[in-house]
């Protein structure tokens, strides 16, 4: 029998290499649908923004050499800009939702209630990744 203090522990080893598999597949799927429907990973692309946005933040805050004063003036703009991505990635989603739902005419069946329960899902999902964000890690 497990000790009274570590009955309620569990090992990290199988969550990490869930993490890590479900990386690789995501990595992967990512990788196919590159070169599949967009012909390539188009490194000589005509947008030139695109480059330079990684390479902008590699080298200021990913980068190990860069001072830690530098990264932590970073990090409340990199969490308030991930929220608003989060958050217009979000209205994006419930506007599509909601154009599909008006285009099929869909008022009272099943389809509108997936749709509806799709649509609430999503919102609940943004509010705790929010939340899971701006409150304190002690909390």
């Amino acid at each position: 029998m497990a000790p009274r203090s570590r009955s309620y522990q569990l090992s990290a080893s199988p969550v990490t290499v869930l993490a890590h598999l479900l990386f690789i597949a995501v990595t992967t799927l990512v990788l196919v649908w590159l070169l599949d429907k967009r012909e390539g990973l188009a490194f000589k692309s005509d947008n030139k923004f695109k480059i330079f946005n990684w390479i902008l933040g590699f080298f200021s805050y990913v980068f190990p050499g860069a001072e830690m004063g530098t990264r932590a003036s970073y990090l409340p703009w990199h969490t308030f800009l991930g929220i608003v991505i989060l958050f217009l990635a979000i209205c994006t989603a419930e506007m599509g939702l909601l154009q599909k739902f008006l285009q099929l005419g869909l008022f009272r069946n099943q389809e509108a209630l997936i749709v509806n329960f799709t649509g609430l899902l999503i919102l609940l999902f943004g509010i705790s990744v929010g939340l899971t964000v701006v409150l304190p890690r002690s909390y």
